[in-house]
């Protein structure tokens, strides 16, 4: 599994259920300004059936120009001037619905999916840490977090920025990144990159309730990677794949 060093790039998951299989891809963007034609060119071409996105950028002022042919859009716009801003887009086709969360916070900025099926429901959340954020804000999330895990299977993609983490020792300096280690190990929840996202830290997260659904991850660069996730509505192989190992 390769990343380029200093570059915030995109990962793929894929989540082993008995039927199905939908192909995804997981970008911090760091702004969409110029990004929109590739994206859009990438996921038609490569079929994605879900796209995630964290610090689009976007604002009120980019509604029109974000649609993707044959996808619906979940986003979140950013509050700031600058950064922030998540997405989903999902093809109609699947079976989905935003999630509404009763411990919602306008400065959380997350969005929660769900995919229902015979074999029970999958969440996938996107979530966007500010490197700033505050404890309060933190602890929104985390009440999130937790009214989500009620789900039978969850997926959260997450650009958490805790740089002060050490991912071996599961130790950390700042107050912050320690209480954001005792949530997640606390709900059980276990990391599935172990590529450094920026220089030498990991700041962008794949975390699972249910790791051994975990069939593959593969990163790529600024806008490009391949996998899948699989749901329980019907089986289609992702594109270039072939015994994707496990994770």
């Amino acid at each position: 599994m390769k990343h380029p060093t200093g570059n915030k790039g995109g990962y793929s998951v894929k989540v082993t259920r008995p039927t199905a299989q939908m192909k995804c891809l997981y970008m911090n963007a760091r702004s969409m300004g110029n990004k929109q034609e590739e994206l859009e060119a990438t996921v038609l071409l490569e079929r994605y059936d879900l796209v995630a996105l964290t610090e689009t950028w976007w604002n009120v002022s980019h509604d029109w120009s974000v649609a993707i042919h044959s996808y619906r859009l979940f986003r979140r716009h950013r509050w700031r001037k600058r950064g922030e801003g998540v997405a989903l887009y999902i093809k109609k086709s699947i079976q989905c619905e935003e999630l509404s969360l009763k411990n919602s916070h306008e400065q959380v900025k997350s969005l929660w999916a769900r995919n229902r099926g015979n074999k029970g429901n999958l969440v996938v959340g996107v979530y966007c840490r500010l490197p700033d954020q505050g404890e309060p804000t933190d602890e929104a999330f985390f009440l999130q977090l937790q009214e989500a895990l009620c789900s039978q299977s969850l997926i959260l993609l997450w650009d958490f920025n805790h740089p002060d983490i050490c991912w071996k020792s599961s130790m950390a300096t700042g107050r912050q990144s320690r209480r954001f280690l005792e949530c997640t190990e606390g709900n059980f929840l276990s990391k599935v990159i172990h590529t450094p996202t920026r220089g030498d830290a990991i700041l962008d997260l794949v975390l699972t309730n249910a790791s051994e659904l975990i069939g593959g991850i593969k990163t790529g660069g600024s806008l490009g990677c391949i996998g899948g996730v699989h749901t329980p509505e019907g089986y289609r192989k992702g594109k270039g794949h072939s015994q994707d190992p496990k994770f």
